[in-house]
């Protein structure tokens, strides 16, 4: 379902709505020789000691990845004993655990399942994109470093918005604040803004501190029909609801990067109504920030400020832990890491600890709804919208 095609009735809210019930990470960290099938167990085990499960409870199990190769899933999941679940591995670049997430919704939602895990693993891959493989000859060899291309929509941003660069490096100070207080986050030092401009230039005004880490990790979630909670023996108080569920694609562009901020715009919007909220009613929000500029411009274009009010809103506070709507609370990707296939799923389990209220040392007050929104280079998006349990 394209999140510009929006049905009758909410489909998430079948078999009695969809639930994340345990959540279960292993800390983002530098490329190590530390076997993916370690951190991938260690992220599952944790989400089934969390919700309380048992593996045989499990009835279908979806994996993002994007690195690893071919049957991830089912060579690192045979550890926990073969019950004969469905597996299924899900690519679809950064955005592959979100993706994994989304599958595992639809599987409860139309009642196939009562019980599904949504784990992304990845370890450094050779980081090979399909885009360098189309066959097609590029008038420049930067055309797919996306580096460049924030750099260049930086540049554009600064200059419409009537904005700094240090109001633009003040997202990384924030994040890397915030991920100083998680303990699973790749980067765990709060920077100033002095350190972020001085750490060496990437591409345009991107420093290095201004741009998102690749490593390694694991997150995982377990996910529950509203009909099994009380069956299944779950505390519903700690299970999180899935509101909303919505992708979508790129569509053509008149002007560089206007595309992956309408892609925002739009799959944003659908997830608000399919949630029945407005944007301004986000406590949390977790979003693709691989790039500094990408925080300013896409929590414009999802609506938790107004239009050409992102620089402000960062500098007011509004986006900080205890502000209007705490953006990624987590350290996001620049503070809490990026190793793609676990990273959308990551923002889910930030999300659910956030509004159980169990964010200890970064708990954004009195939280009742959040939102992941993920990208993948190619380019897709997705949105998930999620509400503390009533």
């Amino acid at each position: 379902m394209s999140g510009n095609t929006l049905p009758a009735s909410n489909w998430i809210d079948a078999s009695g709505g969809v639930y994340i019930a345990g959540i279960g990470l292993h800390p983002y960290q530098f490329p190590s020789e530390t076997p993916y099938t370690h951190l991938g167990l260690t992220a599952v085990r944790a989400a089934l000691d969390d919700a309380g499960l048992r593996w045989n409870q499990v009835q279908s199990a979806y994996v993002g990845t994007t690195s690893i190769g071919m049957a991830a899933g089912r060579v690192m999941l045979r550890h926990l004993g073969s019950t004969g679940l469905g597996v299924t591995q899900v690519e679809n670049a950064s955005a592959s655990g979100s993706f994994a997430f989304r599958q595992a919704c639809m599987e409860i939602a139309t009642g196939m399942s009562d019980a599904v895990l949504a784990v992304g693993v990845d370890k450094h891959g050779d980081g090979r994109r399909a885009a360098n493989k189309d066959g097609l000859d590029r008038l420049s060899d930067t055309a797919t470093i996306p580096a460049v291309k924030f750099a260049m929509m930086a540049r554009t941003y600064l200059r419409e918005r009537g904005a700094s660069v240090a109001e633009m490096a003040g997202v990384a100070v924030k994040n890397h604040g915030n991920a100083a207080r998680n303990p699973f986050a790749q980067f765990r030092k709060p920077r100033t803004l002095e350190q972020v401009l001085a750490s060496p230039r990437v591409a345009g005004d991107l420093t290095v501190q201004q741009c998102c880490p690749r490593g390694e990790g694991a997150a995982a979630v377990l996910l529950v029909s509203g009909q099994a909670i009380q069956r299944m023996g779950l505390d519903a108080r700690r299970c999180v609801r899935v509101r909303a569920s919505v992708a979508g694609s790129e569509r053509d562009e008149r002007h560089y990067g206007d595309a992956a901020i309408e892609l925002v715009r739009s799959s944003a919007r659908a997830a608000f109504e399919q949630a029945g909220i407005a944007p301004t009613e986000l406590d949390l929000l977790e979003l693709h920030d691989a790039f500094s500029v990408e925080e300013l411009l896409y929590s414009e274009a999802i609506g938790v400020c107004e239009a050409g009010e992102g620089a402000r809103f960062l500098a007011r506070g509004d986006s900080q832990i205890g502000g209007r709507c705490a953006i990624n609370a987590s350290g996001g990707l620049i503070g809490m890491g990026h190793p793609l296939g676990p990273t959308g799923i990551g923002q889910l389990a930030e999300l659910t600890r956030q509004l159980r209220g169990e964010a200890e040392g970064r708990q954004q007050p009195q939280a009742r709804w959040g939102m992941a929104h993920m990208i993948g280079l190619g380019s897709v998006s997705i949105a998930h919208v999620l509400s503390a349990s009533t």
